[in-house]
């Protein structure tokens, strides 16, 4: 059969070999007869047999291992997504989670947020950090940038700020919902060490947070629904929540708050007008 269809996962790692430019790689460009990475530059750099390799391009090489994989993916710098198509060929799988600390947001992306003039949004990460935001969302939400980057928290601010609290008109439900999204979210990013330390101090500092994390609840963060604020300046304002994942990266939830009526958008435009708070990143 042809080795588009016979040999996929071959196909996959020539693709994307003769997609490498050497020289990004530190290796010399002379008496090259086609682009990108020969066979045993990627061999050498995976720390795998070159013949094994080559064999493994032409599906003769029997199945690699996730380890195998995995130090291939590195070889070849590939994208998460990229890595991730790697494992399905060659395993019929995705790879194992691993979790990657966001490192923030692209210039692009807070560019998206910035165009949503009258609608609070954010982006957060899996472990519930906030780590891009718009105007709209420092003048009705909070103003994280107020804040120190490991304080911009959403559960930190959901179980230990009055102001967050009082701004809930149903502050059990948000929060029994909160927990349990983060608990899904961190279990899917395999992030449960990393936030052993948040979770504990949570449960020193509030009792309530112990509770509810007691009760092993999980939730999807995605879907859309209404909540209403109770904003100590604009009065009750209604908004239409919905959650997105980034594409491109994993780590990465895009949340939006579009007011629900042109009411509750004039409201948020006088809250914008009267702060005259940047955002921030």
């Amino acid at each position: 059969m042809p080795a588009a269809i016979d040999n996929l996962l071959g196909t996959y790692l020539k693709d994307r070999r003769a997609k490498l430019d050497p020289a990004a790689f530190g290796f010399s460009l002379t008496r090259r007869r086609t682009p990108g990475l020969r066979r045993e530059e990627v061999a050498q750099r995976a720390n795998v047999s070159a013949t094994w390799y080559t064999w493994l391009e032409q599906g003769r090489g029997g199945a690699a291992s996730a380890d195998v994989l995995d130090r291939i993916a590195r070889a070849m710098m590939l994208t998460e997504v990229e890595r991730e198509h790697l494992f399905l060929l060659g395993l019929g799988r995705p790879p194992e989670v691993r979790y990657q600390a966001a490192d923030g947001v692209t210039p692009r992306l807070q560019r998206v947020l910035d165009s949503l003039e009258f609608s609070p949004a954010y982006v957060k990460t899996s472990t519930w950090d906030v780590v891009a935001w718009n105007r709209a969302a420092s003048s009705v939400l909070h103003d994280y940038g107020a804040l120190a980057p490991e304080q911009r928290n959403i559960l930190r601010l959901m179980f230990c700020t009055p102001r967050v609290r009082e701004a809930q008109t149903d502050w059990h439900g948000v929060a029994r919902f909160a927990v349990a999204a983060f608990r899904a979210d961190v279990a899917r990013a395999g992030a449960a060490q990393k936030v052993k330390a948040l979770v504990d101090e949570l449960c020193r500092l509030s009792p309530e947070f112990e509770a509810i994390w007691s009760e092993n609840d999980v939730r999807s963060t995605y879907g859309e629904v209404a909540k209403t604020l109770r904003h100590p300046l604009a009065g009750l304002i209604t908004l239409e929540y919905s959650a997105f994942a980034v594409d491109g990266r994993a780590e990465l939830d895009l949340v939006i708050y579009n007011p629900a009526t042109p009411a509750d958008r004039e409201r948020i435009g006088l809250l914008i007008r009267s702060a005259g708070n940047g955002a921030g990143s």
